[in-house]
Parts: structure tokens; sequence; C-alpha cells
């Protein structure tokens, strides 16, 4: 019996194109509460920056990759940041070998070395507030929860080596988010269902990203989107219709949830 659901948010609940929850997914959860089965959102996305939901309320937010997870609005019942070590390597590396846009996300805020056109392109697709700029030794000191990378596929193999303690979870071409070894949504969700009681054999997750993969694997029942890249399809139970193609509802439906 299904006591819980998580959701990624964008490509998941919120679709690329119209940057809002389709309505047969706003229907599937009110079905689900209604039924009494927690909702969660397990998301790459820093609290603060999930502006994309409306007036959707959850039990808990598995936030930042696994790496910051609350239960219910406010409660933090998990985190786990980069080491200091790795965050200094990372400046150092910008400063000898080249510079790239990275978002520095940490507790309460988060900001960027600079940004440049791609980042400006991904931003407004991913309809996310753009961070303030400010001098990369700023984070010196600071507490760093998760890294917004913006290199390429070829150049993470040499980037991540500086990277030693920490590890990337990409699910766009253009950028990665770099967490600390051992964050994933796995560990998040594993957080949230031990807080709540709830056992794995009893969830169900959906995603539609590279960092979604794990999750799905581990899930009781794992559903991918129609619009999820083929290793995201692999790593999941079943597959589902698009975002856009009320992919949530019908997948509930498929399995008798609501």
């Amino acid at each position: 019996m299904i006591k819980a659901v998580f959701f990624d948010i964008d490509g998941t609940l919120v679709s690329f194109k119209t940057h809002v929850v389709p309505k047969s997914t706003l229907h599937a959860i009110e079905l689900l509460k209604k039924k009494g089965i927690k909702v969660f959102i397990a998301t790459g996305r820093h609290r603060r920056s999930i502006n994309n939901l409306g007036d959707l309320e959850f039990d808990g937010y598995v936030t930042l990759n696994g790496g910051y997870v609350y239960a219910g609005k406010d409660d933090v019942i998990y985190k786990h940041s980069i080491p200091d070590k790795d965050i200094e390597a990372l400046v150092r590396y910008q400063e000898k070998e080249g510079e790239f846009p990275c978002a520095f996300v940490q507790e309460d805020e988060i900001f960027m070395n600079y940004m440049d056109e791609t980042v400006s392109d991904v931003f407004h697709l991913l309809n996310f507030p753009a961070p303030p700029i400010r001098p990369i030794e700023d984070i010196y000191g600071k507490t760093v929860y998760q890294l917004i990378a913006f290199f390429t596929t070829e150049q993470e193999k040499s980037i991540m080596k500086v990277l030693s303690q920490c590890e990337s979870t990409r699910w766009n071409p253009l950028f990665t988010d770099v967490v600390p070894l051992g964050s994933s949504k796995r560990v998040g969700i594993d957080k949230m269902l031990e807080y709540f009681h709830i056992g794995l054999d009893e969830c169900m997750a959906f995603g539609d990203g590279g960092n979604d993969i794990q999750m799905l694997r581990h899930a009781g029942i794992g559903i991918a989107m129609g619009n999820a890249t083929e290793d995201v399809m692999s790593a999941a139970g079943y597959v589902t219709t698009s975002v856009d193609e009320n992919g949530v509802y019908n997948a509930l439906k498929h399995f008798n949830i609501i």
C-alpha cells in the first residue's frame, strides 16, 4: 500500500513549456491528500528557489538533491554540506585554470561569481530567479550545500578531480548540480521516510532527470516521465506519459493509487 509519493519539480510537476503545474497534476495531488497519502517534493532546487508551485503545499521537502531535508515547511531533519577544502580548491582552480559561472548555494542565500548568456538562458528556461553577483572569494568561511556549476561534460572530469569530496548530479547538458559525496535524492527520501515511519516499499517517486536516477531505482515504485532521458527511463520501474500529457495523473491511475 502506497503511503507516500515523492515528486521532482522541473519537468515532472512543472512543464518546461508552460512553467506551471498542469491541472491534471493538481487534481491528482488533491486526490492523494484526500486518501491520506503524504506528498513530498524531491528537488535540486533550494527551498527559497521553489517559486513555481503556486499554492500547493507538501508534507515535506527534499531539497538540494538530498542535501537539505525539511519535514513540513520549516523542521530541518537532515543537512549535508560540501567540505571547506573542496570550496577552497574550487576557488584556486578558478583563479589558476580559468573561470566558469558557478552558483554557491548556502543555507539562506545563493550567489554567483558571474553570469553569461548561457546562464541567463537556463535560468529563463527554469523560471529561476537570477542570484546576486559577488566576488568568488566571498564564499570563504561560508557553509555551502550545493554548487550549480556551468561547465560542459567534457570539462567535468578535470574539474571534478579538484572537488574530491563531491559528485556531479547532471540533469542538463549545460550545467550540473555538484553535491557532497553521499548526498542524493535517494538519501533524502530515506531520511523523510524514517522521520514519518513509512517503509521504502510504501513509497512512489516521480522524476525526469539524471539527478532522479538513484531515487527512482530506490523507491518502492519509480516512475519516469515520458519527457525523461533514456537513462532515466531505464532506471524506472514504469514510464508514464510526459508532464504535458498528464503523466503524473496517468501513472497514479495506472497503479490504482487514485
